[in-house]
């Protein structure tokens, strides 16, 4: 491989040893197992972009360390580990793509993905450890006192890992506990991984998670693929088999409601970055006016009461992330007042106002849950929300740190 070319991956550092080594890691899982690399090895990852040849690499390290020459035989050593493990661009990698997408298409469920890491993977287990999430004095409390004859048309609740956002979760999932269950369930969850130029994605597969399958309303998703005349929502069906924006809040509502007496409509939403560089409101695209139009109609015709829930969290911010400053309280609290800013435009139900407020600065926070949430509110356009709760994930080790809340929209 003269010219190795590394996919998009996380990277982060980790101590072992007394030695710091940088992990890397698809978040995709096509590459199934994550690789630790010395600091010289990652230096060298950096340079394989495509365009540099292994001659042109060799003299980077050189230069970037003191005149130290590592062999060519080094060097296609660590492009061969890397490509047996799938993180170059390369005929194995797109053989791999291609073994995955075969496999995932052919089976009748999506997958619990992140089963046994981010959650309980035994059903008896999840359900303590997910009811633990609901007590106080950060929770709600396990059932609500009383319910509601009305129902909710729609709850936003994160989407970072469980364990992380466990009041959140709880408070989002209590409210609609409180409330007339729904009978359909749309889920826009924030799509991580799509870069393509489809920017609703959906499949026709039940969900599956450790208390059984909920099932999908494949009927309405073909009738919401037929209306959708600005792109194909099956093109990127892929994204669905290790995205954790719609599982998660599956895991919940599946402990919830159960798995039986209502659908679920999952779709993910790719990014509108390209929109925030532009200045250009999503509304004036023709993807997202055309798919918002398609699932209101969708949604207008069906009699069952319905609910949209936007799988979502909001800043990401610090040296994890790209910026230059480490995240300390500081900085915490100004992101929380720019936070709460942000969620007065979700309580009025104004997408516009919302878009606008995160498009000002160039999206510097970098809401995750921009696409979803503008989609929902187009939705559910001046309908108020009131905010359940608001939490701030610290990570230290990084200098960085992650936002989310959960508001219900009546």
């Amino acid at each position: 491989m003269e010219k190795p070319k590394i996919r998009p991956l996380e990277a982060f550092p980790v101590e072992q040893q007394g030695q710091t080594l940088i992990c890397l890691r698809d978040p995709s899982a096509f590459a199934p197992q994550p690789i630790l690399l010395g600091m010289g090895a990652y230096y060298l990852v950096t340079l394989f972009d495509g365009q540099n040849d292994l001659r042109e690499i060799q003299a980077a390290f050189a230069r970037r360390f003191s005149g130290e020459l590592i062999p060519i035989e080094k060097l296609n050593e660590l492009i061969e580990a890397l490509d047996r493990g799938y993180f170059l661009e390369s005929p194995a990698f797109a053989a791999r793509i291609a073994a995955v997408r075969e496999e995932f298409l052919a089976s009748p469920e999506r997958p619990a993905a992140l089963a046994g890491l981010c959650y309980e993977k035994e059903a008896a287990k999840l359900r303590l450890e997910v009811a633990a999430f609901f007590d106080p004095p950060e929770g709600p409390g396990r059932s609500p006192t009383k319910r509601r004859d009305e129902s909710l048309t729609g709850i936003i609740a994160p989407h970072i890992d469980p364990r992380r956002g466990a009041a959140a979760y709880a408070h989002a999932y209590h409210e609609l506990m409180s409330h007339e269950p729904p009978e359909l369930v749309i889920i826009l969850g924030t799509s991580h991984y799509g870069a393509g130029p489809e920017l609703f994605s959906a499949t026709r597969k039940n969900y599956a998670t450790p208390f059984g399958a909920v099932q999908t309303d494949t009927a309405f998703i073909d009738r919401l693929a037929a209306r959708y005349d600005a792109g194909e929502l099956f093109a990127d069906e892929l994204l669905h088999r290790n995205e954790h924006s719609i599982e998660f809040q599956v895991l919940f509502l599946a402990w919830a409601l159960g798995i039986r007496g209502y659908q679920v409509v999952p779709i993910l939403v790719s990014s509108f970055h390209e929109m925030v560089q532009r200045g250009a409101s999503p509304g004036e695209d023709r993807r997202v006016r055309s798919f918002v139009d398609a699932l209101r109609a969708e949604l207008e015709s069906d009699e069952r009461r319905s609910i949209i829930v936007a799988g979502v969290d909001f800043a990401h911010i610090g040296k994890k992330f790209g910026d230059s400053f480490t995240v300390d309280q500081a900085v915490a609290e100004r992101v929380r007042d720019a936070d709460l800013a942000l969620i007065e435009f979700i309580k009025r139900g104004d997408p516009a106002g919302f878009f606008a407020e995160i498009a000002k600065d160039g999206d510097a926070r970098r809401i995750c849950g921009l696409a979803p949430m503008y989609t929902q509110l187009e939705l559910l356009r001046d309908r108020p929300a009131r905010l359940l709760k608001y939490g701030i994930a610290m990570e230290p080790q990084t200098d960085s740190a992650v936002t989310f809340a959960s508001l219900a929209i009546e």
